[in-house]
């Protein structure tokens, strides 16, 4: 079962469009400097991205996408726990941007933590109705609880076949792509 294990790769792959925003209203310096951030990102520089956002960051301390940025690049290098910092610190100060939302989601569901995750979820959703994304990986995490779910009723009752076939069909249906954050 392929589960929400690495946020890494999941954050990487929404970063792009949410970036292309900041462009428009960071000032043609500080864009160059994100774009080159992103680049290095993607490249698997995280040092190199990291500088780069921090001297956008310097210029303009409260830019939300510069912020977001640095968010994922510390995801990349392992350091959640700043990251988390970040994107909640930019829910509190952004509370109608979905993507801090989303990323939380699916860092707390990378950590085992589902109830978490489901709550940011459900907030992204709150914030952008039309917001995909956080649907689908809403959908994992809610397939995950069934699966914990599942599993304590076959603690309780070896013999309940309906929930053997019931966390069959959740388990296939958990193998599905790694949920995204765009």
């Amino acid at each position: 079962m392929q589960t929400i294990a690495a946020p890494k790769t999941i954050l990487r792959r929404g970063l792009v469009g949410l970036c292309a925003c900041a462009f428009l209203s960071f000032g043609a310096a500080r864009a160059d400097e994100l774009q080159d951030a992103n680049k290095f990102l993607k490249a698997g520089q995280h040092r190199e991205a990291l500088e780069r956002v921090n001297q956008a960051l310097a210029a303009k301390p409260k830019h939300p996408q510069a912020r977001f940025l640095k968010g994922v690049i510390l995801t990349e290098q392992g350091n959640t726990r700043e990251a988390i910092d970040i994107f909640t610190r930019l829910t509190q100060e952004f509370p109608d941007l979905p993507e801090p939302y989303n990323t939380l989601g699916v860092i707390h569901a990378s950590q085992g933590q589902y109830e978490k995750a489901r709550a940011a979820l459900e907030q992204s959703i709150r914030t952008r109705p039309g917001y995909a994304t956080a649907y689908e990986n809403l959908g994992h995490v809610y397939a995950k609880l069934a699966s914990q779910a599942y599993d304590k009723a076959l603690q309780l009752d070896k013999s309940n076949a309906g929930a053997q076939n019931k966390l069959s069909l959740v388990r296939e249906i958990a193998r599905g792509p790694v949920p995204v954050s765009r």
